[in-house]
């Protein structure tokens, strides 16, 4: 029986080792949304960054609004608040909960957002670890 536990074990730290940067995202900013940490929009956003509670920033590719882009990281650079860049606005909306689900579980409408912030990333992961991992690497560069 003890093998057994030991293979699940070893599947388990498997599937963690393989876990993408774009998939700890999503699952820390699901934890944020539960916890309440999660702020989404422009309004929200720069609020949380200017009283200096924001933790990790995310912001969109494709946002067309140059000015937005420019505040967003002008005040992310006032509080050392790390960023990273999602490729889509709509799939960050969707990772943040701005989306319609059918009945098997997958997005139906997503509402585009260009910005999110986390004020508390929630309870520690393997995801928040990866999340950190890769964030220290970045800025090491």
């Amino acid at each position: 029986m003890s093998d057994t536990q030991e293979e699940v074990a070893i599947e388990e730290v498997e599937e963690e080792v393989q876990m993408s940067v774009l998939d700890a995202l999503k699952e820390v900013l699901k934890k944020s949304l539960i916890h309440d940490g999660l702020k989404k929009g422009l309004h929200e956003c720069a609020k949380a960054l200017d009283r200096r509670s924001a933790r990790l920033c995310c912001l969109a590719e494709d946002c067309e609004n140059a000015e937005y882009k420019k505040l967003i990281r002008a005040l992310c650079a006032e509080g050392e608040v790390p960023i990273i860049m999602v490729e889509k606005g709509k799939e960050l909306g969707a990772m943040c909960g701005l989306a319609k689900l059918d009945g098997e579980g997958s997005i139906k409408k997503a509402v585009r957002t260009s910005c999110a912030v986390i004020t508390e990333f929630g309870e520690d992961s393997r995801a928040l670890e990866v999340l950190k991992d890769y964030l220290e690497n970045q800025g090491g560069n």
